[in-house]
């Protein structure tokens, strides 16, 4: 990244103004804008998000609000209630009172004599929802936003319930968010309030898995702050971005297709990171794009973001397996419109275990007659899984999918002959599929590899579908044993090529542990080739790009305050398998270690813990750990927060074991437990 020290506009910085809400708590914002909005206001752009402006943060913020401040704009970046400086409790993700709050903070800034009555809202994951949320409520002076990594579907397509199955990252989310509520402020900042301020989270925070476990089904609380509930009630401009090896990859297209206003997309090769940071590379200069996005839709200024493809996407070139990337090889292709007019659906039969190909220059045949139709069972292992990485990548600890062919070994597998020409996808593959189980309740996962002629298999793209939900519906169906039902199971968006010599794979599993919580017991699922169908999105390769080489510019931005490592970090991403007793576990850890933030003199430290173990094949020995240690000190003061919790399951519950604990030095301060079973609902 290139950091910028000379802008258009010179800055000044507020750490921490309070903002005052109805109810008479009070946000906490670091605000910087020009000097010269004293005399002149200036349109201000909020960041409202839970991650502790004063010191997790502040490196991130230091980068890109004080950039987009020097070109003249108020950025602010609040507290949610009950996190960092601010007051109250942060008790869910999404709630109306969040809302309500962020339409306050809103009016606040527009009333402020340095603001011009315009705003924007800006974002990644939490900041990208909460801007999207609220921005469907049509909140007067709300002119536009610009979001990254979010979804329009908190049900389907966040990490809680993919296709109806529940997924690990509804613990691991709830176990981050469990520990970031419980943590105290600053007393810099708050003074001789901080302790009953903590202690007011403290009692009043309970683990959030807990309410998603009650709600297995798209209802109403998940409807709420879902814009796939009503796409016009978004009123304003957007501009969305995410990254393939993302979670939230699906979200970018499913927005320019439904909403009615002005709108641009963009989707490169990253993880869950900001597109001037993204990893794996290229980075771009996302912030160049949103000081114009905001020039236009802030100040009116002509020029010319509209202009170009209403889609950017990185088409990616084939690359060997691996669970971390620097870079991935590919190009910009850019669409004029959202369903593309250059992407058409191509159907690909599955018969005797191929995936056919149409006739024409991928295979180099002529139209043959189609093989004759087979009928395959299969029961995957729970050890189909152990190789998937995470649902949303951070590309720390390196968290992508690896080698697939040990996978491939519990599943059943279709491939194409090996292609004669490259062929190119680009949007959201589907699986058309024809099945019958062995039991009431159960879940089919697919696959998407590149396979070189080697035989290493990539993983491209995946989904996973509760066949109990395979109509969709808002609440679930039972299947009956032996009866053959139709069902379309959707993999995420992604723009992929596939060279000469390569062959498409396509792999099912009844489990993919632990990316998905599996089905209460293990299942034979019987496959009817005569009902079945992969639908691949092909892009012909000879599609003009429609964008120049390079239309971004190079990453730049502000250059971060200092942070000093005080002790080290640790990553691991690891896989075992005890051989005498049958156990397999994941462990992954995520230590910051201790850092010193420079500017303020806060230490903190952070260690995240996750584990997901089974045994053999026993669907009732699935277990998973969430545990989290997060430490707060400067001279006088020391603190620390320690949560835990372990989801476990039978074919009747889920149980939720969770302990919360409260440290001043080597003195617990406060402990709480929780021993809680939420019914099944055919999961």
């Amino acid at each position: 990244m290139r950091y910028v020290n000379q802008l258009p506009y010179v800055t000044k910085e507020e750490n921490h103004v309070t903002i005052p809400m109805s109810d008479g708590v009070r946000l906490s914002a670091r605000i910087w804008r020009p000097t010269a909005s004293d005399q002149d206001p200036v349109p201000a752009v909020l960041e409202y998000i839970p991650y502790r402006k004063n010191d997790l943060t502040s490196a991130r913020d230091a980068i890109h609000h004080p950039y987009i401040a020097g070109h003249g704009y108020a950025c602010v970046r609040v507290d949610i209630r009950g996190t960092g400086e601010s007051e109250g409790v942060l008790r869910d993700e999404y709630l109306e009172q969040e809302q309500r709050d962020a339409e306050e903070v809103l009016a606040w800034l527009a009333d402020q004599p340095w603001c011009d009555g315009n705003t924007g809202m800006m974002g990644i994951s939490w900041g990208a929802f909460a801007a999207l949320q609220v921005a469907a409520r049509q909140p007067p002076g709300l002119r536009a936003i610009a979001i990254a990594s979010f979804t329009d579907d908190r049900y389907a397509d966040d990490m809680h319930y993919m296709g109806g199955a529940m997924l690990s990252d509804n613990l691991a989310e709830a176990g981050t968010m469990f520990a970031y509520a419980t943590c105290p402020p600053d007393p810099a900042l708050v003074g001789d309030r901080w302790r009953p301020m903590w202690q007011e989270r403290l009692e009043g925070t309970r683990p959030w898995v807990l309410e998603w476990l009650r709600h297995q089904h798209r209802d109403a609380y998940w409807q709420h702050a879902s814009l796939c509930e009503d796409y016009q009630a978004l009123r304003c401009p957007v501009l969305a971005s995410s990254g393939w090896a993302d979670g939230y990859s699906n979200a970018v297209t499913r927005l320019l297709g439904n909403v009615d206003v002005p709108r641009k997309g963009l989707i490169g090769p990253w993880s869950h990171k900001l597109p001037h940071l993204g990893e794996p590379g290229p980075a771009i200069g996302y912030l160049q794009e949103v000081v114009r996005w905001w020039d236009h839709w802030l100040k009116g200024v002509d020029n010319g973001i509209m202009d170009g493809p209403m889609l950017s996407a990185w088409m990616q070139e084939s690359v060997p397996p691996s669970t971390s990337y620097e870079e991935r090889p590919g190009r910009w292709v850019g669409e004029p419109a959202w369903p593309s007019p250059h992407v058409r659906q191509v159907a690909h039969p599955l018969r005797d275990r191929t995936v056919v190909l149409p006739p024409g220059p991928h295979t180099g045949q002529e139209p043959a007659q189609m093989p004759p139709a087979r009928v395959h069972t299969v029961q995957s292992p729970l050890s189909v899984g152990q190789f998937a990485g995470k649902w949303a990548s951070y590309n720390a600890p390196p968290d992508l999918p690896y080698d697939q062919r040990e996978e491939d070994g519990g599943s059943l597998v279709f491939d194409t002959p090996p292609l004669t020409e490259r062929m190119e996808i680009l949007g959201a593959p589907s699986v058309e599929l024809e099945v019958s189980s062995s039991r009431p309740v159960a879940q089919v996962a697919a696959r998407l590899s590149d396979v070189a002629p080697d035989g290493r298999a990539t993983r491209v793209t995946y989904g996973v579908l509760n066949l109990t939900c395979r109509d969709g519906k808002e609440t679930s169906e039972r299947l009956e044993p032996g009866r053959r039902y139709r069902a379309t199971l959707q993999l995420n968006g992604v723009a992929q090529a596939f060279p000469p010599g390569h062959r498409i794979r396509l792999s099912l599993s009844t489990s993919y542990w632990p990316l998905a919580w599996p089905a209460p017991e293990p299942v034979l699922l019987t496959v009817y080739e005569e009902g079945c169908a992969l639908h691949l999105p092909v892009r012909p390769a000879d599609e003009p790009d429609n964008l120049p080489p390079s239309p971004f510019g190079e990453p730049e931005g502000c250059e971060p305050p200092a942070v000093t490592r005080l002790s080290e970090s640790e990553e691991r991403w690891e896989v075992s398998r005890d051989l005498i007793h049958y156990r397999s576990a994941l462990d992954i850890v995520k230590d910051r270690g201790l850092n010193r933030y420079e500017e303020n003199g806060i230490e903190v430290g952070l260690r995240a813990c996750e584990r997901y173990t089974c045994v053999a094949d026993d669907f009732g020995s699935v277990s998973g750990e969430s545990a989290w240690t997060m430490k707060f000190r400067r001279e006088g003061w020391d603190v620390r927060v320690e949560t835990r919790t372990v989801l476990t399951s039978d074919k009747e519950d889920f149980t939720v074991s969770a302990t919360l604990d409260g440290y001043e030095g080597d003195r617990r301060v406060f402990s709480r437990t929780w021993n809680e079973k939420v019914p099944r609902e055919a999961l």
